[in-house]
């Protein structure tokens, strides 16, 4: 079975997935990561973030491995454990950046597609029930007012120790917003067959236990 889950920046797909996964026995695959990777690759190696730069050169030098154990899961980069580092801000925009460029893309998009075969997943981002995974039995679309989002990024960068003001983490937000909407691309939109729920005035545990139902419902 496969369950895709959809929405904007700051919408806790990641946290609900991973804790839905984990409910259910599902493999969580955390394709905002892939991406956040590839931006950290290219500002690690000083890559200019547009099209023209990811040639197939470039792309076939990053390498992209998922690895689990007790603490979770891991992305790692090149052989380097990077999945703290890919949490933070500059890497986020990254990301945002990167995410339009058809090639990077293309390349990430195949990945995801090797890691889902054969296995049950729960897969999150911005086009896996439009375009990673159409066929997915549940399609959820989780969203949330930019104010509530801004509010959630705020305190989990808190969290880690990290100074940050909410203005500009709502800027940021709705930045990546626009770019990941207006993209020509596999853009950010809900898949017309994708249930919408709405975050905004709901806990943690009322997103996982709604996700849970409903995918006991499609088990």
């Amino acid at each position: 079975m496969k369950i895709a889950i959809d929405g904007p920046a700051g919408a806790g797909k990641s946290s609900i997935a991973k804790l839905v996964a984990r409910q259910l026995g599902f493999i969580y695959i955390d394709t905002g990561a892939m991406y956040r990777a590839s931006a950290l690759y290219a500002i690690e190696n000083g890559i200019e973030i547009c099209e023209k730069s990811f040639t197939k050169e470039v792309l076939d030098r990053i390498k992209i491995d998922i690895e689990y154990d007790e603490d979770g899961q891991k992305i790692i980069l090149c052989g380097k454990d990077v999945s703290k580092r890919i949490r933070e801000a500059d890497v986020s925009i990254g990301a945002s950046n990167i995410a339009v460029i058809p090639a990077v893309r293309l390349k990430l998009v195949e990945l995801q597609r090797e890691l889902a075969e054969g296995h049950d997943v729960i897969m999150d981002g911005r086009d896996i029930g439009t375009y990673v995974l159409p066929d997915a039995e549940l399609k959820i679309f989780l969203t949330a007012s930019s104010d509530e989002r801004a509010k959630r990024r705020l305190k989990e960068l808190h969290e880690k120790g990290q100074t940050a003001d909410f203005e500009q983490v709502k800027r940021d937000i709705e930045y990546r917003d626009k770019n990941d909407s207006e993209r020509e691309f596999a853009p950010l939109r809900q898949a017309d067959d994708a249930i919408l729920v709405d975050t905004t005035t709901m806990s943690i545990d009322d997103v996982k236990n709604c996700i849970l139902k409903l995918a006991k419902e499609k088990m």
